[in-house]
């Protein structure tokens, strides 16, 4: 069954955004290179996203599936339109979509082992 189990944010700087989050809420962060960092509570955790490059709109929420490749197919049919093809990354593999209302997210599929 698919679940939101992640949310991105475009952020200017992610040390002190990930200072503040420590500092708020007790959060630890995975870097995953110098413009990216993540929790890894394998709950619903929260991606800073420091490449103005990759930025999105707004925050992207990420829908974790099972069939990246067949959820992008119903994706296309319900009406949505696909914004970045799938892609790998450390852990998965994604795709960003819009709704038909404009809103931008993602589904991922998580890398099996």
């Amino acid at each position: 069954m698919a679940k939101l189990n992640y949310v991105e944010l475009p952020v200017q700087d992610v040390a002190n955004t990930k200072a503040f989050f420590a500092a708020a809420f007790g959060w630890d962060f995975t870097d995953f290179g110098p413009t990216y960092a993540a929790t890894m509570s394998g709950g619903t955790d929260l991606g800073l996203q420091g490449n103005r490059a990759d930025w999105t709109a707004a925050p992207l929420a990420v829908i974790q599936v099972d069939d990246l490749e067949a959820t992008e197919g119903a994706v296309k049919a319900a009406g949505g339109t696909i914004t970045q093809p799938i892609f790998a990354f450390p852990g998965g593999r994604r795709f960003h979509f819009r709704d038909p209302n404009g809103n931008e997210l993602a589904a991922m599929q998580v890398e099996s082992h």
